[in-house]
């Protein structure tokens, strides 16, 4: 074979993969099924070139005849959404976005969630140059009230059970700017909630800036907490604003894959 007809090959099927791909990408919430007129249109090809597409995605199983007619997503689907769920854990759909954070902002970034009246660090991301020593390290556990990663966490759980986990939590005081009365808390946490993140000043470290951001489950529950701490001499407003925005559409994007990741 000529490296002529190799390459030309090698662009066939690519094209051919393009197309299959385009095809899948058709489905959505409100389009479960296509028909072969639908990929006709989208791939600007004729019916019957539409159908052959069609043919070998339903040989694959990757689609299914519809019982109403046109094409459906097939049991081919089904398997690899399982086994890409599978390989979907929290630290794996945050870690990638902590590393393009600390990378970014050349801070530390967090992730953390609440277990029993404790935060624990999952995962910590540090730049080299990074100058804040930290009380958070991976696997440390702080308490509840330990600045803008623990707090988020707090924000959007239901007041009551906010009160009774703060009552049998011991409430330390870190720094002067610890907030550790039940009811400034509270305040402090409807803040957060409708401000849709978390930032402190040194209320665990001196000199830190704490800002976190909410991981939310499918369920609309918070799981975990997506922070970055500074020190905060170093960070002007508008660095400052830059972080907020940045870190809430991580936390979102991550919030996203988790809920595709739940099924």
């Amino acid at each position: 074979m000529s490296e002529q007809t190799a390459i030309s090959g090698y662009r066939d099927r690519n094209s051919t993969a393009d197309k299959a791909l385009i095809i899948l990408e058709m489905f959505a919430d409100d389009r479960l099924s296509v028909s072969a007129t639908d990929v006709a249109a989208e791939l600007a090809v004729a019916r019957s070139t539409a159908y052959r597409y069609l043919e070998s995605l339903v040989s694959r199983g990757f689609l299914e005849e519809a019982p109403r007619g046109g094409f459906r997503l097939g049991l081919g689907i089904l398997k690899l959404a399982a086994l890409a769920r599978q390989g979907y854990g929290l630290s794996a759909v945050a870690l990638p976005h902590m590393r393009n954070l600390c990378d970014r902002f050349q801070q530390t970034v967090l992730l953390t969630r609440r277990a029993g009246t404790s935060v624990v660090c999952l995962e910590r991301e540090m730049s080299s140059g990074q100058l804040l020593r930290l009380s958070y390290e991976r696997g440390s556990q702080l308490p509840l009230t330990a600045g803008a990663s623990a707090l988020v966490l707090l924000a959007w759980m239901p007041e009551e059970e906010i009160r009774n986990l703060l009552s049998s939590a011991p409430l330390p005081q870190f720094t002067k700017n610890t907030l550790s009365n039940v009811e400034d808390l509270i305040e402090r946490l409807q803040k957060i909630r409708a401000d849709g993140y978390s930032i402190t000043h040194a209320e665990v470290d001196p000199d830190a800036l704490g800002i976190a951001a909410p991981i939310f489950n499918r369920r609309g529950d918070v799981v975990a907490g997506l922070s970055i701490v500074a020190l905060e001499h170093r960070i002007d407003t508008e660095e400052r604003a830059r972080i907020i925005e940045t870190l809430c559409e991580s936390a979102s994007k991550i919030s996203e894959m988790l809920e595709l990741s739940e099924g």
